[in-house]
């Protein structure tokens, strides 16, 4: 294996090595259980896999997921944009400094009523909502990945005449790019957790609604099910982020030629030649 396929597999088992062990661990642990709350997790499993066969779960999950990717594109074009813009005007940043961290500090479950009154219970207010709460840290993330860009590169720039949006694409995105996507991971979180959140109080359709009607007619083990293929959906959106991450950013995570050598064994001495001496 070369280096370049290890690190490309390196972060992907790195994430899944934990995950396989906690699945043995409840399947061992819960094989026997005949407790009415804890089904066997094998129970749950055939439950997941019949629903998801026979019953209306895939049309849950798809609803699901396509709230999710579109909140969250839609919260990565503006917030990568107005990121840039306000990192980069000084003016601005300051004027919109109060408020940014009131918006971050509101919690947007909070607008879940009021969303839902005035928008409806389809998916368009499920996707506002993703966006209203997924937005703000890739906002803020943007921003600051802006002002760590060092004063040498601004200089530079400036010293070349570089036109501004030249500059914006080339220059300042390529260098915020490692806190955009550290702040989209933080805000694909948050997409999920108001995925549910939205589905439960305002939906007849996704995994969030699914959960809310087993959990009300007493089906134990179908709740488990939803919540365990919403933990699912979460992981692999976030597995594939990482993938993503690390495709873009190679030569962010990949380390310097000199460290590289540091780290290579030493070449074992050469055994010196020894010449026999001509006697005359």
């Amino acid at each position: 294996m070369n280096l370049a396929t290890w690190t490309f597999w390196k972060p992907v088992l790195r994430q899944l090595w934990l995950p396989a062990v906690v699945f043995v661990v409840l399947l061992v642990s819960t094989a026997g259980s005949t407790s009415f709350y804890f089904p066997p997790l094998t129970e749950v499993l055939d439950v997941l896999w019949s629903e998801l066969l026979h019953g209306g779960l895939v049309e849950d999950l798809w609803f699901s997921l396509r709230n999710i990717v579109l909140g969250l594109a839609l919260a990565t074009v503006v917030g990568v944009g107005a990121g840039l813009v306000i990192g980069e005007v000084r003016t601005l940043r300051l004027a919109t400094g109060p408020l940014l961290d009131f918006a971050r500090a509101t919690p947007t479950v909070g607008f879940v009523p009021v969303i839902i009154l005035t928008l409806g219970i389809g998916s368009g207010p499920k996707v506002f909502l993703i966006f209203l709460g997924s937005v703000w840290p890739i906002l803020l993330n943007t921003v600051s990945g802006v002002q760590a860009i060092g004063p040498a590169v601004h200089e530079t720039v400036r010293g070349y005449r570089i036109p501004w949006a030249l500059r914006m694409r080339r220059v300042v995105l390529p260098g915020a790019l490692p806190q955009i996507l550290a702040g989209i991971r933080v805000a694909l979180s948050i997409a999920v957790v108001l995925m549910v959140v939205s589905e439960i109080y305002g939906s007849p359709i996704g995994l969030g609604n699914f959960i809310l009607q087993s959990g009300s007619s007493f089906h134990v083990a179908e709740t488990w099910a939803g919540t365990i293929l919403i933990g699912v959906l979460g992981y692999v959106l976030s597995v594939l982020l990482l993938l993503v991450e690390h495709a873009l950013l190679g030569w962010y995570h990949q380390r310097a030629p000199r460290a590289r050598r540091a780290v290579r064994p030493p070449t074992p001495p050469r055994t010196a030649a020894f010449h026999g001496t001509r006697h005359e």
